[in-house]
């Protein structure tokens, strides 16, 4: 029903402290930063924003396919009565939320795979 809507607002906060931290990043000093193969934590968090906005716009379409999301208030057809409503906040709340969990934690095990792979590439 709204599952997606979890995974998008957490890719709307990591994007706005993608934007943030960049700019502080771009801000330091360049010496302190630059290490030899040293991903910056920016680039890091755009690539789970990746993760999330492309997960989030495949689930939406999946509800707008199957009539879920229509054009005009209230936009989520489980919206419309208050049984249906509480089925589709307990689906953001237990769907919702573990899939956002899991693009966390796959993006986390991908950043350690990519670091580990960094450390053997310099040896």
């Amino acid at each position: 029903m709204a599952c997606f809507v979890i995974p998008a607002t957490e890719a709307i906060i990591t994007t706005v402290a993608a934007k943030i931290i960049e700019k502080k990043e771009m801000a330091a000093d360049n010496s302190e930063l630059t290490v030899v193969n040293k991903e910056l934590f920016s680039t890091k968090l755009k690539r789970l924003n990746k993760m999330l906005w492309g997960g989030s716009a495949l689930l939406a379409f999946e509800h707008l396919w199957h009539g879920e999301i229509q054009p005009f208030f209230p936009f989520l057809t489980a919206a419309a009565n208050e049984s249906d409503a509480v089925n589709m906040l307990h689906e953001m709340s237990t769907v919702g939320v573990t899939m956002a969990l899991l693009v966390t934690i796959v993006w986390g095990i991908s950043n350690v795979v990519i670091a580990r792979n960094t450390k053997e590439e310099k040896a």
